[in-house]
């Protein structure tokens, strides 16, 4: 039987939404704080696990983001009723509906997502997608006295889903926030493997566990000032388009379970695009390619801006269902993309730059 990596497991069940990662951040905290030489945090939450061989030699820097979507609450009716606001970007159509657990300071708050039932809808507006304001989170409380006793504005909240779960004995696996806790896993988990086997290293690593991603990818920006690599990757989510009604013209042909994706387009350095491709070439990994044509919405866009400029590579796992609370991967192509990064830090040389 299929078995999820306990560290993976244990990421897919914290509750990050983004600027409230504390959940994940306590995850990374317990696997990475005593298995690597550097371990430090920032003001903005960021975790920053380095293999470090000396400060002489040039840095790898590997980023993959630990929020998730979420809401808000902002605001508490006279009868109990809690408005709320998204946080990243949500499909409106399925957000009604659904129990959501609001985290507060004194614990979990169980909530349903309401809207008017469709008996009560008129023609036109049985066809609209809902606006968040005309939907609200129901928690039980008979007045806005009792509903403050329990959450207070700014809560954060998300969806209450089923534990991660295998589906029907394949390798693909399905749970919420994928996006990307798949990301953090793996240049956490090449972190602790890389640790391992530092001897073979010709470059210091320090693998990032950013937040706040997406809303901006504000994490990333900061630590790439802190780091100050020679070269990044990032790791995060790519759409798989192998579902019944696409149009690979439109959308490419990305597959689950064909292995990683590696980016190629202007905010990726070309060099850095050759060297991944080469690894996966030489250690058999299966790979897809995809093409961006605009700046990727990973941290790889504020990665490869920042300070003087660093080369920039994205490598990305296939995922059905983005931003859903049920997201679908699969555990090949996780593992894939965690021997993709170790083999592509191995390869690096002191002498080199990526310049062109």
């Amino acid at each position: 039987m299929t078995e999820i990596p306990e560290f993976l497991n244990a990421l897919m069940i914290a509750r990050s939404p983004s600027g409230y990662e504390f959940e994940t951040q306590k995850i990374v905290d317990r696997y990475l704080e005593h298995a690597v030489d550097e371990y430090k945090k920032d003001s903005i939450g960021n975790r920053f696990a380095t293999v470090k061989i000396s400060d002489a030699h040039p840095t790898l820097m590997l980023s993959g983001h630990m929020d998730e979507l979420g809401f808000a609450i902002t605001y508490i009716d006279d009868k109990g009723f809690l408005s709320f606001d998204t946080i990243g970007g949500h499909d409106r159509s399925i957000i009604p509906g659904r129990r959501v657990r609001i985290l507060t300071q004194n614990g979990d708050v169980l909530g349903v997502t309401g809207k008017r039932a469709i008996h009560l809808l008129d023609d036109e507006e049985r066809n609209e997608v809902p606006k968040v304001h005309k939907l609200w989170i129901d928690i039980g409380a008979k007045s806005q006295e009792e509903a403050k006793k329990w959450v207070r504005i700014g809560d954060p909240v998300v969806y209450e889903t089923p534990e991660t779960t295998v589906m029907n004995n394949t390798h693909n696996i399905t749970g919420r926030a994928f996006d990307d806790k798949a990301g953090t896993y793996a240049v956490m988990e090449v972190a602790l493997r890389l640790a391992k086997e530092k001897e073979k290293l010709n470059c210091n690593v320090t693998a990032v566990a950013s937040t706040q991603e997406e809303v901006g990818c504000r994490g990333a920006i900061n630590a790439t000032y802190t780091c100050a690599p020679t070269v990044g990757i990032a790791v995060d989510v790519g759409h798989a388009t192998d579902f019944p009604d696409c149009d690979h013209k439109r959308f490419a042909k990305i597959e689950l379970g064909a292995g990683p994706i590696i980016a190629r387009g202007a905010n990726i350095n070309p060099h850095i695009f050759e060297r991944i491709v080469a690894c996966a070439e030489q250690e058999n990994i299966p790979y897809q390619i995809e093409a961006e044509t605009h700046p990727t919405g990973t941290d790889a866009r504020y990665i490869q801006i920042t300070r003087g400029g660093v080369p920039t590579g994205l490598i990305s796992i296939p995922l059905r269902y983005m931003h859903t609370p049920v997201e679908t991967a699969n555990l090949e192509d996780i593992e894939n993309v965690v021997r993709l990064i170790c083999a592509f830090a191995l390869s690096l040389k002191v002498e080199d730059r990526f310049e062109f």
